[in-house]
């Protein structure tokens, strides 16, 4: 079967989009590597779908996820990891599904591709960072939201960002000893943006009440710099910072876990691997580049939500809906008159959700003094244990770049492809991140890759001879 529309990603953009296309009368396609539509920010439990305690947000999303589940083929437990445009037009999403009986590989055509990956966190290397009980704030999240897990008992929060008070009110409300939330810049925040920090007021009244409820104290100017232990997370060393991040004092906490991040980076590989354009968001990460419309420079491709700009799932699930009014007039099913059948107020509210995005990320930068707190052994690509040492001895023998630095010293060559350290590598090297350009945009076997190809060998085989390919 060849879709109208193949959706990759099933978080509030993703969602969002399928369903307006479906609704519109769209054949679609929605993939997404998890056990349920939701993306990290709806990640929930089996028990949230049929229980009666979902918050008004999930919801709201788990009934536009029935609605879709209605209209259109959704397929869990599929991970995206290339797309190619064939010769006669269509796109060929390959997806690799995992289940009990092992790794399979599946192919699906569409006409149009919507991108809606969404984005992972972006954590910064520390001595230390590599020892059992050191996450991702969104780890800690996701093991609590998707499986009831609580990630420790003595727990320290430290980072940049407000997605540090939902993690920390979180697991103080499963139960953990949260002894602090470490915020590394100022205590204004969005205070410098009225218009947007107005918007997020009751949203984050409710999370300091939450935090004082629990009696987790909330600190600027500070960050976790150490991490300590034998075999694992023991104590930390946390810092009092300058504005540039420089470290001004420190002192030692004990607990056994720690739970860091330094915002986000956006998932675009599939936009790459085609050719799209991007551009570098306010706080330098690339993303893709897209006009009013959500269309990328490629013809019958679109993106929503964190690959076009990390803004939050608001913002996401309304870029979702534009694309999809868009995609579904692109297709000759336009369900309003407004310019690409967008509908104005949509379009409104997308300028001002670009906007929020921006002023979040200004207001949370990520400043050059976190380089301060590294040693010549802190191991920058946990993957290939490389060190900081060896970036060095890369830089003194004349690599003036992230690739050069990669070339030489291996960071970015491991598991993870750079997922993790890229960001790191790249302010080490002293250049902006730059776009990814893998043709393989998750980790896949030899094993599922052998199976596509061997599946096209015998597909070749079928062909009648003499006839068109």
């Amino acid at each position: 079967m060849t879709y109208d529309l193949l959706v990759a990603g099933g978080g509030p953009a993703g969602v969002a989009g399928a369903l307006t296309a479906a609704l519109a009368g769209l054949r679609v396609a929605l993939v997404d590597s998890g056990q349920r539509l939701g993306g990290q920010y709806f990640r929930h439990t089996a028990a949230d779908e049929t229980g009666p305690g979902a918050k008004p947000d999930l919801a709201r999303f788990l009934r536009q996820a029935r609605a879709l589940e209605a209209r259109a083929d959704v397929l869990l437990r599929h991970q995206a990891w290339n797309v190619s445009r064939e010769p006669d037009g269509d796109l060929v999403l390959r997806c690799v599904t995992r289940n009990g009986d092992g790794e399979r590989v599946a192919e699906l055509r569409g006409r149009r591709l919507l991108i809606a990956t969404g984005a992972h966190d972006r954590p910064l290397p520390f001595p230390g960072w590599d020892l059992p009980g050191v996450l991702t704030a969104g780890g800690a999240q996701a093991l609590l939201k998707g499986s009831g897990v609580v990630a420790g008992r003595r727990v320290v929060v430290s980072g940049t960002g407000p997605f540090l008070l939902p993690v920390a009110a979180g697991l103080a409300a499963a139960g953990a000893r949260v002894l602090g939330v470490h915020e590394a810049n100022g205590g204004l925040g969005l205070a410098r943006h009225p218009l947007h920090a107005l918007s997020k007021a009751g949203e984050a009244a409710g999370y300091a009440a939450a935090l004082a409820r629990h009696r987790v104290p909330y600190r600027t100017r500070q960050a976790v710099v150490a991490a300590h232990g034998d075999r694992e997370v023991e104590a930390v060393t946390l810092a009092r910072l300058d504005a540039a991040w420089n470290v001004l004092a420190t002192r030692v906490v004990e607990c056994d876990t720690v739970a860091v991040g330094y915002g986000f980076v956006p998932q675009i590989e599939l936009g790459t691997q085609l050719g799209c354009a991007t551009r570098h968001d306010a706080d330098g990460s690339p993303v893709l580049a897209v006009d009013a419309a959500l269309r990328t420079s490629v013809p019958g491709v679109w993106a929503a939500g964190e690959p076009t700009g990390v803004a939050g799932w608001r913002p996401a699930e309304t870029e979702g809906r534009v694309a999809g009014y868009a995609i579904a007039a692109d297709a000759g099913r336009p369900a309003t008159a407004g310019p690409d059948g967008v509908p104005a107020v949509l379009a409104r509210r997308r300028e001002r959700g670009r906007a929020f995005g921006a002023a979040l990320q200004r207001a949370y930068p990520v400043m050059p003094g976190w380089r301060t707190w590294l040693r010549d052994d802190t191991l920058v690509c946990r993957c290939e244990e490389v060190p900081l040492a060896r970036v060095r001895e890369a830089q003194a023998l004349g690599a003036t770049g992230a690739r050069a630095v990669k070339l030489l010293a291996r960071p970015g060559m491991g598991w993870c492809q750079g997922r993790i350290c890229g960001y790191a590598v790249s302010c080490l090297a002293g250049e902006p991140p730059q776009p990814p350009r893998r043709p393989i945009a998750q980790p896949v076997t030899l094993g599922a890759l052998a199976e596509l190809t061997t599946d096209q060998d015998e597909s070749t085989a079928r062909r009648p001879s003499g006839g068109l390919p």
